[in-house]
Formats: structure tokens, C-alpha cells, sequence
């Protein structure tokens, strides 16, 4: 069995503490080892990792047991970015980054790249610099023994904000930029499954509030699904398109299915949110091998859950590594110095750590050795200088034998000497009531600076009641630009969920006055 799995994980660096299971995380190269373990897959597909080359460390990108690739956004820092870790059982006999080829060395690639004459080079390039696609091609082998080829497309698809209209063309053009790779790698004879972040809701089913918006179907992101996936599920059908949304395909009426919820409104609680994670595999490797498809939603950490699909094949792994695999890094591969490098204790091997040990006595015996010689060759003082060599430091602090000495004072005997010493008991009880009276002291002394600063400082405003369950509300600021931006405002706790849940939040929304 060959298990893959997606995540868009929202920052490889960040701690995942939901994904620990109530188990803390010290570092995040730990966290993402765990992962790895936790989901338990011959091929982990990561999105938006929000890490770049130059802040990528060897501890997070080489995972022992694991193979990694890294495809990096080339315009901004901590944006985008996708990875997939292979196991060393299902390492891929290539790899390539983009969607192009132009950032294909030539050594090791996917290749097959269609017909591309649509696009200008400064769009193929402008499409493919911020990380968002990474092929990896393997070998399996079917239960009748044959061996084929299987590509991977890992893709985080660009989101369209609202305002930034622009971002829409860009994000259509990556679709089918993606669809002209994808179907060129089939007619090439090889089985392909685009798995990741597509950034669309296929259909009402998969977005928690379609009946409320606005021509949901006539979305430009959604017409293109419908042109790429078949619509039959896994029955065959007049008019076959070449992928098929596997998901649906074992769970075709299952509602509420959802992979990405709002962090910021809490939405995940009352699953509140949309499917965007897909597994989309050829119409014939699914029918075929697919043996499931699922979701992961009590996997924390993000806010999208993993999706997955487990394929009746086995990986039959490639010999050595393709070139784009981190490991071959020069900074990963010893063959770039880096200043830290010289800051830092590295781990000695035992027997160079011996050696060293050794050589160290040896030069310790020759310097005692050279110090019994110089001793031997110096002159000796004469016996009236001897009383002259070199002083000791304490001989600083002692009363010179030239001054006169004063005489003796007589020393009385002091007032406890001449008390009536105390018993234990009597001790101890003196030493809790002087406690208790310092104790007494401090105390008094914070309560009067308390009373002090309540009297100087009157404090935050209680927060108002929501109108819907008379419950204290939250704060939140405006971030959208505009007349308003920076401005608080007062709105309901609970999170965000359909209007006809009482659960959910409610419409209370007050302005804060300024201070």
C-alpha cells in the first residue's frame, strides 16, 4: 500500500502544538519529525510553508528516514512555499520545481511540459517564483506485478483577496499553466495525482454558505474544476475528463467535509468552513488502485486539516536521490562553511576525541619537561636575596613589621555573652514572630501601593454584554485600509458559525470610544 498525504500546515517553522497531541514542542525541526511520524505516510505533501532558502535550517529540511524538496518563493520572505518529504522507501527517481521548466537544471527532472506558447516568459517566470508547485515522480509496481510511473504534483494555488482583483487573473493562469503540465505528463504515459491547496470549493456541498452567495456557480475558480474533474464520479460516463475529485468519489454526499476553517472567528468548533484540500488522481489510477480517500480534521495546528488517499501499489524507491533534494544543498552538504559553524561545540568521534586527549598529556608532560630544564639553567640566589623573591599575594594584607605595633586593647565582653542564653524553643518562636512581623510589613506596603495606583489608574472599561446571549464580547481592531483602520470595535465571543445555530455568533457590533 502506498499512503500519501496533504497539508497545508501555515508555517513549517511554527510551533504545531496541536499536532504534539497536548505534547509540547521545543523546536520546530521536532515538531515537523513528529508530524512526519504522526501521519504515518510513504509521501507528505506540505503547503505554504512560509520559509525561505536563507533561513531554512539543515535540522527541519533532513528528517533521518526521510528524503526532502523544497520549492521557495524567490519575491517575498515567509510566504508561499511548498515541500514534500518522501520516505526513504518511496524516494523518487526525480524532482522539479515549478511548473514551467524554467527553473528545471536539466539533471534529474520531471520534464514533459506541454505546449506553453500562451504564455510569455516573463509570466511563466512570474508564475513560478513564488514556490507554489513541486513535481516528484516515482516508480511503483501494481498487485499484477507491473511497473509504472506516478508523478506527484504538490501545488498551493494562489488565494484571491478581495482587494487585490489583479490576483485574479494570476490565479486562472496558474490553473492552467497547472492543467497543460498535468495533462501533458499523461499523454507522456505516466499516472499523475495534483494534490494540495487548490483554493476553490468545488461545489455547494464543500462551502459552508453557498446557498447566501452570489453566483457561486459562475466562479471562474470553479468552472475550471468542473472542466478538469469528471462529474460521473467513478462510473464512466460520454464525456470523460481526465481527473477525478477522489474524495467525492468514495464519499460523494458526505456534507460538512470541510479542510479549512477561519482561525480568527473560531470557526473550526462548529465546523464553519470550506473544502479546499483535494486529492485528484487520473480517472484510471483511481479506478484502478484508490482504496481510500479521507480527511483528517482532529489533526490540529493549522487552520486546514490533512487530506489523504491510500493506492493498492507498492513504491519501488529509486537507487540514490534526485539533485533537488536538500541533502544536496551546499550548505547542507559540507560543502559551504557558515559562520555559526565556528561558534558551536560540534560532537567529536570517540576515537579523534582519544587522539586529541592523547596528544594533549603528551604536550603537557613536554612542557613540565621544558620547565625543569629552564629551572636547572637558571642561577640561584644568594642566600641574603632569598629573603627578596617573589611575595605572595596575602603578604599585602598583613600589618607591616616596620610600624609600631599598638597596644593591645583591652576587649570587654559583649551584652549577649553576659545574657542569659536562650533555649531552642525559645529561639525558634523569635525567629517565626519576626517573620510573621516582616511578612505583616511587606504586606501592608503593597497593599497601600495597590490602593495608591487603583486611586491613580481607574483601569479598563468593563466590556459590554453582546446583545444575543448577554455575554462579555472581545475587542478586535480594523485591519481592511480605509477611513476606519485602526480603529477598535466591540463584537460577539463565540465563534463564527451558520446563523441558525444559537450557538454560533451573534450580529452584536459597537464602535469603542476612544480614550
Amino acid at each position: 500500500m502506498l499512503r500519501v498525504v496533504s497539508w497545508n500546515i501555515n508555517g513549517i517553522r511554527s510551533p504545531l502544538q496541536g499536532m504534539i497531541y497536548e505534547e509540547p514542542s521545543n523546536c520546530a525541526a521536532m515538531a515537523v519529525e513528529r508530524i512526519l511520524d504522526k501521519l504515518d505516510a510513504d509521501i507528505v505533501c506540505l503547503q505554504e510553508t512560509k520559509v525561505t532558502r536563507d533561513v531554512l535550517t539543515e535540522p527541519l529540511a533532513i528528517i533521518e528516514g526521510y528524503n526532502s524538496y523544497f520549492s521557495f518563493s524567490r519575491n517575498r520572505s515567509g510566504y508561499s512555499g511548498v515541500a514534500t518529504f518522501c520516505k526513504d522507501s518511496a524516494t523518487p527517481m526525480a524532482a522539479e520545481e515549478g511548473l514551467s521548466g524554467l527553473l528545471a537544471t536539466h539533471n534529474g527532472d520531471v520534464g514533459c511540459y506541454g505546449n506553453v506558447d500562451e504564455f510569455t516568459q516573463e509570466e511563466l517566470r512570474a508564475l513560478d517564483s513564488e514556490g507554489r508547485a513541486l513535481l516528484t515522480q516515482h516508480k511503483i509496481r501494481t498487485w499484477e506485478g507491473k511497473e509504472k510511473t506516478l508523478t506527484l504534483i504538490n501545488v498551493y494555488c494562489p488565494h484571491v483577496d478581495a482587494g487585490k482583483p489583479e490576483r485574479l487573473s494570476f490565479k486562472m493562469r496558474f490553473y492552467r499553466l497547472l492543467q497543460i503540465r498535468a495533462e501533458a505528463l499523461l499523454a507522456a504515459g505516466s499516472h499523475v495525482i495534483i494534490l494540495g491547496d487548490l483554493n476553490t470549493a468545488h461545489r455547494p456541498i464543500d462551502h459552508w454558505d453557498a446557498v447566501n452567495m452570489e453566483c457561486f456557480e459562475e466562479d471562474p475558480g470553479r468552472k475550471w474544476m468542473d472542466g478538469l474533474l469528471s462529474n460521473l464520479g467513478c462510473q464512466a460516463g460520454s464525456h470523460v475528463r481526465p481527473f477525478i475529485d477522489s474524495y467525492r468519489c468514495f464519499q460523494p454526499n458526505q456534507e460538512g467535509a470541510f479542510t479549512c476553517w477561519s482561525a480568527v472567528s473560531g470557526a473550526r468548533h462548529l465546523n464553519y468552513g470550506s473544502r479546499l484540500d483535494y486529492v485528484l488522481g487520473d480517472r484510471t489510477l483511481v479506478i484502478d488502485t484508490f482504496q481510500d480517500s479521507f480527511r483528517l480534521p482532529e489533526v490540529m495546528g493549522s487552520d486546514h486539516c490533512p487530506v489523504g488517499a491510500v493506492l493498492s501499489v507498492s513504491s519501488v524507491p529509486a537507487k540514490q536521490c534526485p539533485p533537488l533534494c536538500t541533502r544536496f544543498l551546499p550548505e547542507f552538504a559540507g560543502t559551504q562553511l557558515k559562520i555559526r559553524r565556528f561558534l558551536v561545540c560540534l560532537k567529536q568521534d570517540p576515537v579523534c576525541k582519544q587522539s586529541a586527549l592523547r596528544l594533549s598529556k603528551q604536550t603537557q608532560v613536554q612542557m613540565h619537561q621544558n620547565k625543569a630544564r629552564v629551572r636547572s639553567t637558571r642561577p640561584r640566589p644568594s642566600q641574603a636575596g632569598s629573603s627578596r623573591g617573589q611575595k605572595n599575594l596575602t603578604s599585602y594584607f598583613q600589618p607591616s613589621s616596620n610600624r609600631p605595633q599598638a597596644s593591645p586593647i583591652l576587649e570587654l565582653p559583649s551584652v549577649g555573652a553576659l545574657m542569659t542564653p536562650k533555649t531552642l524553643e525559645e529561639e525558634v518562636m523569635a525567629k517565626v514572630v519576626e517573620g510573621q512581623a516582616s511578612a505583616s510589613e511587606a504586606k501592608d506596603e503593597k497593599e497601600v501601593r495597590t490602593s495608591f495606583w487603583k486611586s491613580v489608574l481607574g483601569g479598563p472599561l468593563p466590556m459590554p454584554l453582546c446583545g444575543g446571549h448577554r455575554e462579555p464580547c472581545v475587542m478586535r481592531t480594523v485591519k481592511k485600509p480605509g477611513p476606519n483602520l485602526g480603529r477598535h470595535f466591540y463584537m460577539c465571543a463565540r465563534p463564527r458559525g451558520p446563523p441558525t445555530d444559537p450557538s454560533s455568533r451573534c450580529n452584536f457590533f459597537l464602535w469603542s470610544r476612544p480614550s
